[in-house]
């Protein structure tokens, strides 16, 4: 938070935060631009690298990167979210959930590692390869751990010092956006694109169960925070809660309804983004196997020489008149030998 706004929060002076003042507040966050201008230069590069060869990347995947993944961020840590984080807790779990959960699925679906594999010279790809398919990438992507360090993260977050600890240290406060987002990409981006990081048994049907699950277990942050009864940080919000705010209690309960009410409606696209890549993988399963068997099967009717068409007529014939024949031949034979 810059020294303007601090000042005005030190002060009790931000006004009330109406619809208006949260669409126009903003605020600048240094750590969090730089890392949403890295991450978009290097997108970047990386479809500008491709249109260079001649090759394309989906205008789909470069707007999910862009709008949702990258805008998330800019939403959570530099729209009115950030600037009235530290007098109401509703708009600081927001906060969270985008990064923990919105965000990633934005990066995902722009698949940055396949763009990576594609786009940088075959060694620079290869290193790339070995590092997400090393031992600690398949540990922390391990579809139960992923989901086990989400839910544990979130639930450290309100249920530990961490989060009103954070609001007194800024640095803290930076390095927990960053933890939110790694926590959260480390589910959604194996499940959504890069399959080698995932062990063999998790296949498309599993993962899809695994998003159902995932998306229970996300509602269960929002569900305690929205019941329990001991307020969160509540020492925090009850000092620095201006005058206009709602009673600390109900701020909470706000929040802990919005985390459940975004999680729910980001669980819906998710598990749509899984059945369409599920469907898409059969597609191209089904053609591959088509043309094996069309390169497999030899053609029935083939040229042949005049003295082997009756061979070729032969090969074709019916089953049942062929066994006939074949009935006949036996019985005649059978009367030869009487």
């Amino acid at each position: 938070m810059d020294g303007h706004a601090m000042t005005e929060l030190s002060a009790g002076q931000l006004p009330e935060l109406t619809t208006g003042r949260l669409l126009s507040t903003w605020h600048l966050d240094v750590p969090a631009l730089l890392l949403v201008i890295v991450l978009g230069a290097l997108y970047g590069w990386g479809v500008a690298r491709l249109r260079r060869r001649g090759a394309t990347w989906p205008p789909a995947r470069v707007a999910a990167f862009v709008l949702l993944g990258l805008g998330a961020l800019v939403v959570a840590t530099m729209s009115a979210l950030a600037v009235y984080d530290h007098v109401l807790f509703w708009p600081a779990a927001v906060q969270n959930i985008l990064l923990d959960l919105v965000a990633p699925l934005g990066l995902a679906l722009g698949d940055p590692l396949r763009l990576a594999v594609e786009a940088l010279p075959e060694g620079a790809a290869g290193r790339v390869r070995r590092a997400m398919t090393g031992r600690l990438v398949r540990v922390l992507t391990f579809p139960l751990v992923s989901t086990a360090l989400v839910l544990g993260t979130e639930l450290a977050v309100y249920f530990t010092p961490y989060f009103e600890t954070a609001l007194r240290v800024g640095w803290l406060h930076e390095l927990m956006y960053l933890h939110l987002l790694a926590a959260g990409s480390l589910f959604v981006v194996p499940v959504l694109t890069h399959e080698e990081a995932l062990p063999a048994w998790c296949t498309h049907p599993v993962r899809a169960a695994l998003v159902f699950l995932d998306g229970i277990v996300d509602a269960v942050p929002g569900i305690v925070v929205m019941t329990h009864s001991t307020l969160i940080a509540g020492a925090w919000y009850l000092h620095h809660a201006p005058t206009w705010s709602p009673d600390v209690q109900r701020d909470q309960q706000i929040g802990g309804g919005a985390m459940l009410s975004i999680a729910e409606l980001v669980a819906l696209p998710f598990l749509l983004a899984l059945l369409f890549q599920w469907a898409r993988a059969e597609r191209v399963q089904t053609v591959a196997l088509d043309r094996r068997l069309d390169a497999e099967l030899v053609p029935v009717t083939v040229p042949a020489p005049e003295q082997d068409q009756a061979v070729v007529s032969e090969r074709v014939r019916p089953w049942w008149e062929t066994e006939q024949n074949e009935v006949a031949a036996r019985i005649r034979s059978q009367h030869r030998e009487k």
